[in-house]
């Protein structure tokens, strides 16, 4: 089955949206804390929801310990980011190859939050009187609990992406460090035959896996009669869709081997600019998530 995705930055916010992997959560204590503040958003959205004459259960999305290894990649650690990409690419066509290690099974067998459930036993007409209610819950959630001025669900994926995309920019890409070491990496990917526009620090960071999100999109459009064949152009205050074709493991399988030898060699172009640009990226970011509960 077709389905739109999300950047893997903002895979997050499928907490609002009442969809992905969560732990139900017992009577919430307030908190200024992004945790804390998910919890909030959870339990505005069930009683909104009882109160409209629809079940609904507030959960939260897992927050899964980290790994050694995933620590190690988050600070740009080499030996751990290779390990990784040797593997897995920029984690994109992976998804199809690996499902289950990617976390990206579509059986609801397998899917731990109650609401999919729910919808999955409504009727057509009843599935759209209860998405009807959930948009408007979301929206009233997201207003009481963060503060926002909100007029549809949608509204929210816009201002935390317009908020990450402007502290990341801001921050980042104005830092002296970063901007040397991201020239460097572009010079390098640039010798290597590869097409480099932008070579601010951001813009490095994102550039392997925008391409092959691109590469994935344009399969799944191909896929499709009712979307345009051609992306419309990415800008700063829209989240991005991107359209997941249907690919069985071993029809991705030579996708995900060009996007690893893809992403090996951005790696080696980038193992001095990642160490120095990963850790106060998850700052900056961290920041924008405690700002939306996320």
């Amino acid at each position: 089955m077709m389905r739109k995705t999300l950047p893997v930055a903002l895979l997050a916010l499928a907490v609002l949206c009442g969809c992905g992997g969560a732990t139900e959560s017992a009577a919430p204590s307030a908190g200024s804390t992004a945790e804390g503040k998910e919890v909030q958003l959870e339990a505005a959205k069930a009683d909104c929801m009882k109160q409209k004459g629809f079940k609904y259960v507030a959960y939260v999305t897992p927050h899964k310990p980290d790994t050694e290894d995933d620590k190690s990649r988050m600070r740009g650690n080499y030996p751990a980011m290779k390990k990784y990409r040797e593997k897995y690419g920029f984690g994109v066509f992976a998804q199809h190859v690996y499902p289950k290690e990617m976390g990206s099974t579509t059986s609801l067998d397998n899917e731990p939050n109650p609401n999919m459930k729910i919808q999955s036993a409504l009727s057509k007409a009843q599935l759209q009187a209860y998405r009807k209610a959930l948009d408007a819950c979301q929206v009233s959630a997201a207003n009481k609990v963060l503060g926002l001025k909100l007029k549809s669900a949608e509204d929210f994926y816009d201002a935390q992406f317009k908020a990450s995309v402007r502290a990341r920019k801001g921050k980042l890409n104005t830092d002296p460090e970063l901007v040397e070491l991201a020239t460097a990496m572009a010079t390098c990917l640039k010798g290597k035959g590869y097409a480099v526009g932008d070579t601010a620090p951001v813009a490095m960071a994102e550039l392997g896996q925008k391409t092959w999100l691109g590469n994935e999109d344009k399969l799944g459009r191909e896929q499709m009669d009712d979307v345009p064949d051609v992306a419309p152009p990415a800008t700063d205050d829209k989240v991005p869709m991107y359209y997941t074709p249907t690919l069985t493991p071993e029809q991705a399988k030579p996708y995900l081997a060009k996007e690893i030898r893809a992403a090996l060699e951005d790696l080696e172009c980038g193992k001095d600019f990642y160490p120095a640009f990963l850790p106060k990226e998850q700052a900056v970011q961290g920041q924008v998530s405690a700002q939306f509960g996320m």
